[in-house]
């Protein structure tokens, strides 16, 4: 668990993906802290309209944009946070594009603390993973997103993290698990390591692990100023009915959950380390069965544990979740409507075979 310290520092922070729910959650969390913000907006109209006035808003297309448009569009600005993610016409994931071409050299880092914050998602690794690894720890690989896993999105996503790793740039990585925008109250952000964490779709289980969006775009704000949060990468959900932690006195121990418990480096502990991570945070699983394996996308545990649903381990996708996981791919497709359905499509199939 994390007790995250707002700096007393004011950093102008520069946010791509701000007009998004969660980028706009992030631009108000900055503001309330006391900090400027840079927003690199594609559509500055858009941006106008849903972003509060005191945000400078720079026009930038991160799927088009150079590195030198990028180093213009964050002239002044002392951090980035990465809330943007969707494909390029040709199909590029952009946080691919973006860690490789355009974060290295866009924030000249100073300090100890990180200079980009990106915006991962947990499950990244899982498909990678080889398949003693998928057994050991079943409960979190045989998921329905890492079983559908659309257009290979958490592989691109996790090369993402690792260009971002690799290009120098004091950075920190927050994966959350499932995001809920509405009927998930703020509570307590709970921090693992080992990506085991799973975030589950659920309609009345109150301590189900979900993430808050509120909640991370807090940590992803709050991190900036945590020298202990530098070089680490960890997941992140919302534990509901518990009150969120009392930030300890500063001069003394920081963020304390990152300094003591996170590993650097990708945030990549020993088996022993990752094996009792994955028998702790199954027992946050709700209902009667606590299998995750048995749930199908867009399904609750309830409907497990009443017989409703019933997935046998292993089982391919049905066409109801092959359509559901189109569906979201689709929501951050290619821009545009001349060939984004072919696009789209050759990209589900990708992820669908791989």
């Amino acid at each position: 668990m994390l007790a995250l310290l707002c700096s007393s520092a004011a950093y102008n922070v520069a946010v791509t993906g701000a007009t998004g729910r969660t980028g706009r959650l992030v631009v108000d969390s900055l503001l309330k802290s006391g900090h400027s913000v840079t927003a690199l907006v594609r559509d500055g109209d858009k941006a106008a309209s849903v972003l509060p006035a005191a945000v400078a808003c720079r026009e930038l297309d991160l799927a088009t944009a150079g590195a030198e448009e990028m180093r213009t569009a964050c002239a002044g600005a002392d951090k980035l946070i990465w809330c943007a993610t969707g494909f390029t016409d040709a199909g590029e994931l952009i946080d691919v594009r973006g860690m490789k071409e355009l974060v290295p050299g866009a924030i000249a880092a100073t300090g100890e603390t990180p200079a980009v914050v990106m915006l991962s998602s947990a499950g990244v690794t899982r498909p990678a993973w080889d398949d003693a690894k998928k057994a050991r720890l079943i409960g979190c690989s045989d998921i329905p997103i890492i079983r559908l896993n659309p257009g290979g999105i958490l592989g691109k996503k996790c090369e993402a993290e690792q260009a971002l790793r690799e290009s120098g740039v004091p950075y920190c990585v927050v994966r959350p698990t499932g995001l809920k925008f509405e009927g998930w109250p703020q509570g307590r952000p709970f921090l693992s390591q080992g990506d085991v964490a799973v975030g589950r779709y659920q309609l009345q289980a109150r301590n189900t692990p979900r993430c808050n969006a509120v909640d991370l775009a807090e940590t992803l704000v709050g991190v900036l100023g945590e020298a202990a949060a530098a070089g680490k990468t960890f997941e992140l959900f919302t534990l509901a009915g518990h009150g969120r932690l009392q930030a300890t006195r500063p001069s003394e121990e920081g963020a304390r959950g990152v300094k003591t418990a996170l590993h650097p480096l990708g945030g990549v502990p020993c088996q022993a380390a990752v094996d009792a991570a994955y028998d702790l945070l199954q027992q946050c699983l709700p209902g009667e069965e606590q299998d995750a394996t048995k749930l199908e996308m867009g399904r609750t545990y309830e409907q497990v544990d009443s017989g409703e649903v019933r997935r046998e381990s292993g089982a391919p996708p049905t066409e109801r979740e092959l359509s559901v996981a189109g569906g979201a791919l689709e929501g951050m497709g290619a821009r545009g409507s001349g060939g984004k359905r072919g696009l789209l499509k050759r990209l589900f199939r990708i992820g669908a075979s791989s």
